[in-house]
């Protein structure tokens, strides 16, 4: 894990905000982007969540695998790598 440097306080309403430079970093700059929280021991870890195929870009009929979002036919294109 890399430390950047920043540190952010909760507001009253025990919000905090993402800095900019990480928003544009990761791509989180529309209004339709969203977080994935995660929970590992005593780290709470943000991911940029994703609802298409890292392949094709498909959104619908999607897979979860090994923490990647896959469509049913890349999954089934990759099967055919590996079939005897």
């Amino acid at each position: 894990m890399k430390a950047t440097g920043i540190v952010r306080r909760f507001d009253e309403n025990g919000r905090f905000v993402l800095p900019m430079e990480l928003r544009r970093q990761f791509g989180l700059d529309g209004a339709n982007d969203a977080l994935e929280i995660f929970v590992d021991d005593d780290n709470i870890i943000l991911r940029k969540y994703q609802t298409a195929c890292v392949f094709c870009g498909a959104s619908e009929d999607t897979v979860q695998l090994h923490e990647k979002k896959v469509c049913r036919k890349c999954a089934e294109k990759i099967g055919m790598l590996f079939a005897d």
